[in-house]
């Protein structure tokens, strides 16, 4: 299926950039300013085409294991940052992407985006060591944090030069810098303060399509389904969960492999929206109240937000932001009843609720699947759930097996 793989890295982006302004305070869109003003220094060094593309990859997911190692720490800023963090930092980013279908594209381009020209880095790495992409990346990351490019003075500016100045040769690689400074001006950065930066990238790396199989895309989905699941340690596994058996049911009904793909991404992102909600909501053992409950609700419109400007992705987006709709219209986040939902839409509903009662939580066991089977048959019997998706269910992960009589 043809995807706008621009479209999608943006998306994932905008959802990292919600869990980053939780942890370290950075501001909204941070990763598009990096991948921006790395592709325009990266042109310098006669970058263009896939190559812009796979720089803007490794820009938007430079810091993809922030969250990761960083929960739980009461001061996370920059500046606070040990040695030790930022290289598990590093090193954990970089063994996220290697699932990538273009991986082999920016190798070390993530490891090394914290590395120092001259040799006294986190690895031990020289200029000459440090891939082009890491170079580019540590510039634009490090000026990001230093100097908030959210906001732009001349003053600013100025004091921006002189650092660069100060660090050549010892932290940033100097033709770098030559190269930052000759297409980097004061009006280039006063005009990607805010959400102008999102113009700003779409002008500088065009949407670009590619044509991606089911495998490719299951390979694409399982690091953003770690990055929404590490955000609550009761979810952990919880998107992958349902992914590989959004996977196995599409073998059960034959749906074939780009199907069975398909599927399985949309379970590793169909929760991508709880990136949008407070932690301490997500990870709270007790009931939850009105309000929280209705913050909780949100997570399903924020997955459809972050995923519906993705072109090619219609189909997708619905059957994952889709996921919480109940047949007799009690669902969210839109209402739909029986009539406005297809078989993949109910059959993700089907195995979000399963996941989540055979699935061992901090705060709780994973249910046998006969005690699960009967809540969800009990929902069936509301009027909530399809009775026939539940059977196949209950047939095929309680052992039985059977092929349905018809393909949906």
């Amino acid at each position: 299926m043809n995807i706008a793989i621009t479209d999608l890295l943006r998306a994932v982006s905008t959802a990292l950039d919600y869990v980053e302004a939780q942890v370290v305070g950075v501001t909204t869109y941070h990763g598009q300013r990096i991948a921006y003003l790395s592709a325009l220094t990266g042109k310098v060094f006669g970058l263009k085409g896939d190559e812009l593309v796979y720089l803007m990859a490794a820009a938007l997911l430079h810091d993809n294991a922030l969250y990761e190692f960083f929960e739980g720490k009461e001061d996370v800023s920059a500046n606070n940052w040990v040695e030790k963090e930022l290289t598990e930092h590093c090193s954990k980013g970089e063994e996220n992407v290697k699932g990538l279908p273009f991986y082999p594209q920016i190798e070390h381009a993530i490891l090394y985006h914290h590395e120092r020209a001259d040799g006294k880095g986190l690895f031990g790495k020289t200029s000459d060591e440090i891939p082009l992409f890491a170079k580019l990346i540590h510039i634009s990351d490090t000026l990001d944090i230093e100097f908030n490019l959210s906001e732009m003075s001349e003053e600013k500016y100025h004091k921006l030069i002189q650092y660069l100045e100060e660090q050549r040769d010892s932290c940033f690689d100097g033709e770098c810098i030559d190269a930052f400074t000759r297409v980097i001006s004061y009006d280039v950065l006063a005009c990607i303060t805010g959400d102008n930066i999102k113009t700003a990238l779409d002008e500088i790396i065009p949407r670009q399509e590619w044509d991606m199989t089911g495998d490719e895309l299951m390979k694409f989905s399982d690091i953003f389904a770690r990055i929404t699941d590490i955000k609550s340690e009761f979810t952990y596994e919880h998107s992958l969960g349902i992914a590989r058996k959004a996977y196995a049911m599409a073998g059960y009904y034959n749906w074939g492999e780009d199907i069975a793909g398909q599927l399985y991404f949309t379970g590793a992102l169909h929760d991508i929206g709880k990136l949008m909600i407070r932690s301490d909501i997500l990870e709270k053992p007790g009931k939850l109240t009105k309000e929280e409950f209705t913050e909780i609700q949100n997570h399903a419109m924020g997955t459809f937000q972050i995923l519906s400007n993705v072109k090619g992705l219609e189909e997708i987006t619905r059957w994952a932001s889709l996921h919480h709709e109940k047949l007799d219209g009690s669902g969210y986040p839109f209402g739909l009843t029986a009539s406005e939902l297809g078989h993949k839409e109910r059959l993700l509903a089907c195995l979000d609720i399963y996941q989540a009662l055979v699935e061992k939580r901090p705060y709780k066991n994973g249910m046998p699947h006969a005690k699960a089977m009967e809540i969800l048959e009990e929902m069936v019997d509301k009027g909530q759930l399809d009775g026939d998706i539940t059977a196949d269910i209950n047939n095929y992960f309680g052992g039985i097996q059977i092929a349905p009589n018809s393909s949906v």
